[in-house]
C-alpha cells in the first residue's frame, strides 16, 4: 500500500485559471503546462504529475 498522499492544491475563485506546474512548484519539477477546469465538480488532477486542484470550501466561481 501507498502511504504517499498527492500534493493537493485548493484554489481560491481569484486563482482561476488553474494550471499545472503552479509557480510553487520547483523549476526541476516543471511539465508541460496544462489548465485545469475546476469549475464542473470543484476538483481536477493534473495528467502528467497528478497533482490535485479543488476549489476552497464555500468559494464561488463567476463567469466560467
Amino acid at each position: 500500500m501507498n502511504t504517499t498522499e498527492l500534493p493537493v492544491v485548493e484554489l481560491a475563485a481569484k486563482d482561476l485559471p488553474a494550471f499545472c506546474p503552479n509557480p510553487s512548484m520547483p523549476v526541476w519539477n516543471h511539465h508541460p503546462r496544462v489548465f485545469l477546469d475546476v469549475t464542473k465538480t470543484g476538483e481536477a488532477m493534473c495528467p502528467y504529475c497528478g497533482t490535485r486542484y479543488r476549489l476552497k470550501p464555500g468559494e464561488v466561481v463567476k463567469g466560467h
